[in-house]
């Protein structure tokens, strides 16, 4: 069910690297051959230039993202599980008229947005911190901050690519639910928007300090696929029992679903609602919270993995890699 864009991450990484590189050279250039009233105008803020260099990096590994069959098929994959199970499943929501699919096919896409942000990118991080890239990027000027706003834009791109996929093919296969009007499209926006907002950072911290990709996988999928069951991303949260729906109202997935579930559902399926409403006021400021939390703990173990770098470290995590390697075969 995960895809991760690690091989095609790590063939951009370098072409990237090299265009921020030529971007900070080319402005070093232009300034040492002119005047200083000269130097002023030219010469980018440095924030700008980060951006310029973040959105080019971003947009060299999206088009490798898209010419890779093998990482484009595990997103595709997610997609086909969907749809399959949509069809397969022909009861009604209790209480309601509304097609069970339908509720399915609302909490896939916020688990879809959910897994993008919370377990593709954490195992991206992970794998290009183990390959090398944080430290090359240490070495270049501005290259962290490039880097952060590229894996940003690719993970919007990823998500919202996906969910579109998603919402598309099942609309036509399955006859899939769509917003109602611009009411439920701005709702599948914002709440969109804000979700990945809550988990993206809680990625990056989590990037920040897995110790390798060989474990990343396993610690974090086993929580996640725990949350899909207990979230009512799947199946009416109402029919689980009470401490189960409170554990779950903590977490953001629970209430990503419930936020896609009333853009994409009519108003008829807020009977199976645990409070009988979508509760819009309260998914935005759970998502929040859980946003700005995720922000205040990804910025300084970011930094902290950044310093912690080294080439000593990089050739000891190679040199524990194939040891372990050699041992396992």
């Amino acid at each position: 069910m995960t895809s991760v864009t690690t091989a095609t991450a790590t063939a951009a990484t370098d072409t990237a690297e090299g265009a921020v590189t030529t971007d900070t050279t080319h402005t070093t250039h232009t300034t040492g051959t002119t005047g200083a009233a000269t130097r002023e105008t030219a010469a980018p803020h440095p924030r700008r230039r980060y951006w310029r260099a973040g959105v080019l990096r971003g947009g060299i590994e999206l088009r490798h993202l898209l010419r890779n069959p093998k990482e484009l098929s595990g997103h595709l994959v997610n997609v086909v599980v969907a749809l399959l199970l949509a069809g397969y499943l022909n009861d009604k929501v209790p209480g309601t008229q509304v097609p069970m699919a339908h509720l399915t096919l609302s909490g896939f896409a916020a688990y879809l947005l959910f897994q993008i942000g919370l377990v593709n990118l954490p195992q991206i991080l992970v794998t290009e911190r183990e390959e090398g890239a944080l430290l090359r990027l240490r070495a270049t000027p501005g290259g962290i901050p490039a880097y952060l706003v590229a894996k940003s834009l690719l993970v919007v791109a990823m998500a919202f690519g996906t969910l579109v996929l998603l919402l598309g093919t099942a609309a036509l296969l399955v006859d899939g639910p769509l917003p109602h009007g611009p009411a439920g499209w701005l709702t599948l926006l914002w709440v969109s928007a804000l979700g990945l907002l809550a988990v993206v950072p809680l990625g990056a911290a989590i990037g920040a300090v897995l110790p390798n990709p060989r474990e990343a996988l396993a610690l974090i999928m086993l929580p996640v696929m725990a949350l899909l069951i207990t979230s009512g991303a799947m199946f009416p949260l109402a029919s689980l029992p009470a401490v189960v729906q409170k554990i779950a109202s903590v977490f953001p997935l629970k209430w990503m679903a419930q936020g896609l579930r009333s853009a994409l559902l009519p108003d008829a399926a807020r009977a199976a609602e645990p409070a009988g409403s979508w509760e819009l006021p309260t998914v935005a400021l759970i998502l929040t919270a859980w946003a700005i939390l995720g922000f205040l703990l990804a910025v300084p173990l970011l930094r902290r993995a950044a310093r912690r770098e080294s080439g000593s470290r990089l050739t000891e995590r190679h040199r524990k890699a194939g040891l372990s390697g050699g041992r396992s075969a």
